[in-house]
Formats: C-alpha cells, structure tokens, sequence
C-alpha cells in the first residue's frame, strides 16, 4: 500500500520584527511571531527547510555561505541558498538584495560600521506573487510590511553584517569573505509553472480548479505548501498554512480543490 501524504508540523517563533496577526495562515499563539517553521521530527533532518516569514520591521542585513565553506569553517553539512515567495506585502513594502552598484570589500565593511550599507543596497519594490531567487552569498534584508514563503536548503548559518543598532552579534569578517559585492538581478519571471530553481531546490506553482490525481516522484524528495482555497488529497483536508511531505514514488492520490486550490510544489532537482 503506497504510504500517505504526512502533515508536516509547525513551531512558531517569536522575534523582535514579528508581528500578532497571522491570518490567514494560522491562529496567533500570542507574542510577536517572525518565522514559522515546519518540520517532521519522525522523519529526522529535511533537505529542504520550509518557513513562512512576517515583518513588522527590517531584519538584519545578513548574508549565508555556501557548501563550501559553511563545511570546511562551520564544520555545517551545508551553506544556505534560499528563495522567497511573496504572499502579502504593505503598500511600499521593500526587500533588499544585492547592491546598487559593485563595491569593495573594504567599502562594504566601512558601510557596515557606519549603517551606509543601507544606502548601498539595491531596496526592490515589494509586489504579492513575486518571487526572489537569494543564491548562498547574497547580501539581502526583508523590509517591513511582508509576509513570504522561504524555501531554503536546511542550514541555519547566517551573518549578519548591519542590524540597526539592535544589541545582537555581528559577523562582519565572515561575511565579507562569503559576500557577492555585487548587483542582484531582482525578482524572477517565472518559466511557465517552475518559480525557482536551482541545484538545491525546484519550486513550481501548482493552481487547480478541478479534480486530479497526483502523483509523486518515483525518487526524491517533495513538499506541497497550500497557499490559498481549501480541499482534499488522499482523504485529507487541505487548508492554507499546511505543509505537507509527499514520500518519494507513492499516490496516485485524488486532489479534490473545494472550489479551488493554490499551492505551492518544492523538490530536489
């Protein structure tokens, strides 16, 4: 008997740009919720970690390494390239990723002490459905006013280069050896219903009004995130702020929308 679809679990966590309203995702469990996580603790490690992010203020201009040195400094199993789906943005509401123009490293760490980096920084308009693909490397910051879906490699190794005077640690030698000091190239268009893709990951979006059957990979590794509608797979309810892990080569199960569903499908390449 093929193994069933496994809800997987959340965990909220609270932080000082959080925010106490997490609808329509999830019911507020109190206190200002940043990030919510979602994981299988039967399953053990996952190779891709999924989170939904909420900002009420600007997170830290940070920067992830890649596989190569998070293991040879880090002793880590891996760097961290991540993407974000944006599910809801404030109007003007702004996301930074790269740079405005190349910059030295030693520019960079000047900026970095001084808060400049800020200036530096290429600050992108934030749209609903825009997708950013933030290679390990890239410096980046989330604004104010946005809630996305992170897709990322499942290493939490993060530099932080300027946080704006909060009393948390720097990593500015670190950071600037893994750094890109350049432009970033900003939102993705999408190729048909692949939104991301990369050696790590592969997003697609998944939108359905009628039945279906869906089946999985016969090898790999899946996750459905359902984003928007309601309806049923293989028996099960599907509501939004579910994240479900689909084992490898198993359904095919019924999909039933109820009317609709939008979702959203990551995997191993």
């Amino acid at each position: 008997m093929s193994p069933d679809p496994l809800l997987l679990t959340p965990t909220f966590h609270e932080t000082v740009w959080g925010v106490q309203d997490l609808s329509p995702w999830f019911d507020s469990p109190g206190g200002r919720i940043g990030e919510v996580w979602f994981e299988a603790p039967q399953l053990g490690r996952l190779p891709i970690l999924v989170k939904f992010i909420f900002t009420s203020e600007r997170l830290s201009v940070q920067v992830h390494p890649d596989d190569a040195y998070a293991r040879q400094i880090e002793g880590a199993s891996g760097g961290k390239t991540e993407m974000w789906y944006v599910l809801r943005a404030a109007p003007g509401a702004k996301l930074a990723a790269g740079f405005v123009e190349p910059v030295s490293p030693e520019r960079a760490r000047e900026a970095a002490q001084s808060g400049e980096i800020e200036q530096l920084l290429r600050w992108w308009p934030v749209e609903t459905g825009q997708v950013y693909l933030l290679p390990a490397g890239t410096v980046h910051a989330l604004g104010a006013g946005i809630t996305v879906c992170e897709i990322q490699q499942n290493n939490q190794i993060t530099y932080r280069l300027y946080d704006y005077g909060r009393p948390r640690e720097l990593h500015l030698e670190k950071g600037l050896e893994v750094a890109f000091l350049g432009p970033h190239p900003g939102p993705i268009t999408p190729q048909g219903d692949v939104l991301a893709a990369c050696p790590h990951f592969v997003t697609e979006r998944l939108e359905l009004s009628g039945e279906a059957q869906y089946e999985t990979q016969v090898s790999g590794f899946e996750l459905l995130i359902v984003l928007e509608g309601a309806g049923r797979l293989a028996g099960q309810d599907l509501r939004p702020g579910q994240v479900w892990y689909l084992p490898p080569g198993s359904g095919p199960w019924p999909l039933e929308p109820a009317p609709r569903l939008r979702m959203l499908r990551t995997r191993l390449p």
